[in-house]
């Protein structure tokens, strides 16, 4: 049984007798005129498939029962558009139940769906799909007379599937290392490509940073990029959803660069601050080693048993002692340092969280708030021993509990804005160190330290 089918199991598992799962892939989307942008299907649909073409819909039901419908084979179409596995090839090649013709969709989906109680639906992944499952509902309705049951609630299948991928299985967290490893190679590219053409007087802009990370991504396999990549230098570090201009880049200035390949439908996120010349100056590797303090202390508390939170307080500490330290904050003005932490006067400095799931998306799904209720008497399972169906309470405040097999991003950082309170060496500063952790049974896994952190070693790798 391949990791697909696995995941079709246990999702069928999931479901009560009488439900069934609806689950569609993503459209194509126009660019402009008769061109779309490049294709990426839709995580959930993957996820459950392993199936990359557009026009397709998963139905699976409580019995494991699994039916793709996929484009059908069109020999002239697949002269302009490529090759298209077809569903006479489908159900074999993806180990499912049956497959049939897109074509077929309207027609066929309301048999399969009449006499089931609930359907599961990925709410807000593809408006089109639910506007043509009210249909079907509407058709299967029409007969009751006949003794046909239309089904009479439609959940969110998230519930369910956000709770699944928050656990990486071995085949996810093997993907997710390899991207990570192409990632930290264009990280390097890009570091050591600017260092090289400052020293050789060219022109250099911000895009030909992104240019670099671009061609080692493709190089070694990667489909695409898994975000916009961010090259900021100078002031520009100091804008978090900053991409990659036409800014010059100067000797002298720190580079942050944000950036990560997805490989196989599976994301990389790394960030890396240098100097754009190899040097660090006195106060960038103050603001830096103040943040690479910051992320250390993440890292350690970054464990199976400890709370999502715990990165990010740990972090937090850390910057506010640094920010004291180096005069950014006044001891005077703002306090001790829990009085820095408790009144959040740090937040002119650092205003994002130090964590985030990471997966199939970038910022992957997964809640970050622990579920209420364990499912009383429920079999563990390699994904969760937490009921996916109980949603968190509203009023519930505890953070997320650590487990073997999730993997959060750990990324602090300091921007350090021009402002008569702060010391002028210190003006537009940006400073962000990020790296892909795998919890694991013993302590954490970090994906991304193909690429350097220490200064010694940026200097290093940059001469």
């Amino acid at each position: 049984m391949n990791p697909f089918q696995k995941r079709r199991a246990f999702l069928a598992s999931q479901l009560a007798p009488g439900d069934v799962a609806v689950i569609p892939t993503a459209p194509e989307r126009s660019r402009n005129r008769d061109a779309n942008y490049p294709y990426r299907f839709d995580s959930y649909f993957y996820y459950l498939t392993g199936f990359e073409e557009p026009n397709s819909v998963l139905l699976l039901n409580d019995q494991a029962e699994s039916i793709l419908f996929c484009p059908p084979k069109d020999l002239e179409k697949e002269i302009w558009d490529g090759y298209r596995l077809g569903p006479e090839q489908a159900a074999e090649t993806l180990g499912l139940t049956k497959a049939y013709s897109f074509d077929q969709l309207d027609s066929m989906a309301p048999a399969f769906l009449s006499n089931h109680e609930t359907i599961w639906f990925p709410f807000a992944s593809n408006p089109e799909m639910k506007g043509r499952l009210e249909g079907w509902i509407d058709a299967i309705s029409q007969k009751v007379r006949t003794g046909v049951r239309a089904p009479h609630s439609i959940k969110n299948a998230c519930l369910i599937l956000d709770e699944m991928r928050l656990i990486k299985d071995a085949h996810e967290t093997d993907i997710m290392k390899k991207a990570c490893d192409i990632s930290a190679l264009a990280h390097i590219k890009a570091m050591q490509y600017c260092a090289r053409a400052l020293r050789l007087n060219e022109d250099l802009k911000e895009y030909h940073l992104e240019a670099e990370l671009l061609h080692e991504f493709r190089r070694h396999g990667s489909e695409y990029p898994a975000y916009t990549s961010i090259v900021a230098a100078g002031a520009n570090a100091c804008v978090l959803h900053y991409r990659a201009d036409k800014a010059a880049i100067r000797s002298g200035d720190l580079v942050l660069i944000d950036a990560g390949c997805e490989l196989n439908g599976y994301a990389s996120d790394i960030t890396r601050t240098f100097p754009a010349n190899g040097r660090f100056s006195g106060p960038q590797r103050e603001i830096y080693d103040c943040v690479l303090s910051a992320q250390e202390a993440a890292i350690a508390a970054t464990r199976t048993g400890a709370k999502f939170s715990d990165p990010h307080d740990a972090s937090v500490r850390v910057l506010c002692e640094g920010l004291l330290a180096l005069g950014i904050l006044n001891p005077k003005t703002h306090g001790t340092l829990e009085d820095v932490i408790a009144h959040k006067k740090y937040t002119p400095f650092y205003m994002h969280r130090t964590s985030h799931w990471l997966g199939m998306d970038v910022h992957d799904c997964g809640s970050y708030v622990e579920p209420t209720h364990t499912q009383e008497g429920a079999a563990s399972t390699p994904w969760s021993d937490l009921d996916p169906l109980k949603a968190p309470s509203a009023n519930a405040t505890q953070s997320r509990i650590l487990k073997p097999g999730m993997v959060l991003t750990l990324e602090p950082g300091l921007y350090i804005r021009p402002s008569p309170d702060v010391p002028e060496q210190y003006w537009n500063i940006g400073v962000r160190i990020e790296d892909d952790a795998l919890v694991c049974p013993q302590g954490v896994e970090l994906l991304s330290r193909g690429v350097p952190v220490a200064v010694a070693d940026i200097e290093h790798l940059m001469a």
